[in-house]
């Protein structure tokens, strides 16, 4: 086994930058950008607000389509495939009509 390559040892070498690092980097930035910042900072800011409107859309292009959905009547067509369904008498009326003709023919 060899010790050159050992992927914990050599995470451990990098760890979160401190203020110093952070500083260095913010002045390589700023030697890298110079006067091109502001204008990096307003195109990563419209690009983020052409973000958020595009998500906003997505998310009323399903609400509009839901509410659709919801108006349309089922087209005739989508039944026509369908089985004729099955209709279960109700029991108290079935009763009901047992017990009148019990009385009518007892009335007989």
């Amino acid at each position: 086994m060899s010790t050159l390559f050992n992927p914990s040892s050599t995470l451990a070498l990098f760890g979160m930058p401190g203020g110093m690092e952070i500083v260095v980097l913010v002045v390589i930035g700023l030697l890298i950008f110079g006067r091109r910042l502001p204008e990096v900072g307003r195109n990563l800011g419209k690009s983020i607000v052409e973000f958020k409107k595009g998500i906003k859309g997505i998310g009323d292009d399903i609400d509009k389509e839901a509410d659709r959905q919801e108006t349309t009547p089922v087209e005739k067509s989508k039944t026509a495939d369908l089985p004729p369904a099955k209709i279960t008498p109700d029991p108290v009326q079935e009763a009901d009509i047992k017990v009148e003709e019990a009385r009518q023919n007892k009335e007989e």
